[in-house]
């Protein structure tokens, strides 16, 4: 009978145990996990399987607005850095505002500049150095996206209300500053 439920409740998309909807692919997975070794604690890749579910389906979607406007998320990331901070970064900077490793903001840094949206400045103290700032088109470029973008995301969030919104952005919110807690006591 359990077995019916179950099968009835991923059909129709119900909430099963953890809030998730029973019919998602992560779903599927537990359960087949649960089959074969009935003891597990399946908790946790509830949880982190359908996050890393999530961030796989939104990377395939590749931002609609971002690719019309010919820029890669990791590029705008690095726009949306120099515009949201309000003054120049150096690429050790970026490299930590957008999460990136130097050598890839390197490569997107000689890409935007080419393209003349971002500008580079030496340091008149250290010619090791580098300063960066957007240009005039790149400020543009990022003021006319961002609104298209966030539109974009409001739409893939839609199936949400905003009270489920909320609540989710702040158990991600919770979830993250733990884990960069945690993860930056191992690196030291």
């Amino acid at each position: 009978m359990a077995g019916e439920a179950d099968q009835d409740a991923a059909l129709h998309g119900e909430a099963g145990p953890g809030g998730g909807r029973r019919g998602d692919t992560v779903a599927a997975v537990v359960r087949q996990w649960q089959a074969v070794r009935p003891g597990l604690d399946t908790g946790p890749m509830e949880i982190i399987g359908r996050i890393n579910r999530c961030a796989a389906l939104l990377q395939q979607a590749e931002d609609a607005p971002l690719r019309r406007a010919g820029l890669s998320r990791p590029e705008f990331d690095l726009l949306g850095a120099l515009r949201r901070t309000g003054h120049e970064l150096t690429p050790g900077d970026l490299a930590r505002e957008t999460f990136s490793s130097g050598a890839a903001v390197t490569k997107r840094l000689k890409q935007l500049t080419e393209r003349g949206l971002v500008e580079r400045r030496g340091d008149t103290r250290d010619r090791r150095v580098v300063h960066l700032r957007l240009t005039d088109a790149g400020r543009d470029l990022v003021d006319g996206v961002l609104p298209v973008q966030l539109a974009y995301e409001t739409a893939v969030l839609s199936g949400m209300d905003g009270p489920e919104q909320g609540e989710l952005a702040a158990l991600l919110g919770e979830l993250l500053s733990q884990l960069e807690g945690r993860l930056g006591a191992l690196r030291t």
